[in-house]
């Protein structure tokens, strides 16, 4: 399969990252493992975790997603095969966000332990706590760097400004410099990226990996109205997009997918792997068949109709 550089670091992505959110959530460990087989069997290589997932559940505190990835890496012994992708910053119980130098170099040996490894490929600020100057956050990842516990460093959530003050101090202090952004971006949630940090990814070089890249979902068509909420448990989510630019971006996707013979999760993945901008969508699966939908997106070349088409159902005002 198709290997795509991220950024300029030395790490090489299958064009689809598995979101490993659902680990000890929607799936147990039994569940967890099959799922993570057949997403490598199928040749992709890159899992992204944080140390949070999946603290949102009842009887979680957090950490149970990189336990479940480090008993399986351990257990299949493929840890070098395995891009791995964590993230530090969120609220994992002292009732705020965190990338203080102190924080950071006390949760990295956690994340560590957890998943059962002595370095992570990929290490994120998850979320910006909005008050830690930017070069203690980076003179921190030096020292994960120096010590060989941390390979290289990106970032999630910025805004353009602390993104772009991040980027300058790495720049002219000589600190490590955020190599991948990972931004909420998919057909329906446009704007932020577009007109946020994306022009920001462009001109340094960033590599992309994109978060909720079906939209919770609504994007494999599985949510059409209100009824659909309880389809799962993250159908509560899914509200905001039925309007009727979703249901407009919905016919698009199906005339395509009818088209090419594929589902709609399959074309909504294949438009973000077809972006200059994005390395990679990150996409979540719980059944063997949505491993089958990433395959037919790495597979899927769509034209620039193709292409041109999507963006006129997602734009987000329609011209007469």
């Amino acid at each position: 399969m198709e290997k795509r550089r991220l950024g300029n670091t030395d790490l090489h992505t299958a064009p689809l990252v598995f979101g490993g959110n659902v680990l000890g959530w929607t799936l147990d460990e039994q569940e967890s493992f099959a799922i993570l087989d057949s997403f490598v069997d199928a040749g992709f290589n890159a899992v992204d975790t944080a140390d949070v997932y999946s603290r949102w559940a009842a009887g979680n505190q957090g950490g149970e997603s990189e336990t479940i990835l480090g008993k399986w890496m351990k257990q299949r012994g493929n840890r070098d095969q395995i891009l791995l992708i964590t993230k530090v910053g969120s609220d994992m119980g002292q009732g705020h966000k965190d990338i203080s130098e102190r924080y950071i170099l006390q949760a990295v040996d956690k994340s560590l332990q957890r998943l059962q490894t002595d370095h992570i490929d990929l290490y994120f600020t998850h979320w910006d706590d909005d008050k830690t100057p930017v070069e203690e956050t980076l003179g921190a990842y030096q020292k994960l760097i120096d010590a060989g516990k941390v390979r290289w460093i990106g970032a999630s959530n910025l805004s353009p400004e602390r993104l772009q003050a991040s980027l300058d101090a790495s720049e002219h202090q000589n600190l490590p410099r955020y190599e991948v952004f990972q931004p909420e971006y998919n057909l329906y949630d446009r704007q932020g990226f577009e007109e946020g940090v994306g022009p920001l990814c462009e001109k340094y070089g960033l590599g992309v990996i994109t978060y909720f890249s079906l939209a919770s979902g609504f994007l494999s068509g599985k949510y059409r109205r209100s009824d659909d909420l309880d389809k799962s448990v993250r159908g509560g989510g899914i509200k905001k997009y039925l309007n009727e630019r979703g249901d407009r971006i919905l016919s698009a996707l199906d005339a395509l997918a009818e088209k090419q013979g594929a589902t709609p999760a399959a074309v909504t993945l294949a438009w973000l792997m077809a972006k200059p901008a994005v390395t990679a969508p990150i996409a979540s699966a719980t059944k063997a068949k949505h491993i089958q939908a990433f395959q037919e997106a790495a597979q899927l070349k769509l034209s620039a109709e193709d292409r041109e088409q999507l963006q006129e159902a997602s734009a987000y005002s329609q011209t007469a």
